[in-house]
């Protein structure tokens, strides 16, 4: 078993993105086995960059609201909504609110680390 606290974690804030602190909390810092958590922390007004990729993943809303920009459509989220997002699905996550977003992501470890 491993233990790792947000605190513990230094954010990093990925190229597109605007206001979010993001930390990888279960990863390569870990040699995690299968899968990767990590947290996104989206200031109000910040957002992530719009993208897609190859794999899926699993988010969940812990705090705040906000919106999911699914190509020319967008979803309401609020803290305790789950998500998966599919496979190639364009999406950007928006803090629309005036309070912090934090999100939890989980993704397969990247073939890139396996």
């Amino acid at each position: 078993m491993k233990k790792i606290g947000i605190e513990d974690m230094k954010a990093s804030h990925p190229d597109g993105t605007e206001g979010v602190d993001f930390r990888p909390l279960i990863a390569k810092n870990v040699n995690a086995p299968n899968f990767y958590l990590r947290v996104f922390d989206v200031a109000p007004g910040g957002h992530t960059p719009g993208h897609a990729h190859r794999w899926e993943h699993e988010m969940y809303v812990v705090k705040g609201k906000g919106k999911v920009v699914l190509g020319s459509r967008e979803v309401q989220i609020k803290e305790g909504d789950a998500l998966l997002i599919e496979p190639d699905e364009d999406h950007m996550f928006v803090n629309s609110s005036d309070a912090l977003l934090r999100l939890i992501c989980v993704i397969p470890k990247p073939d890139a680390d396996r």
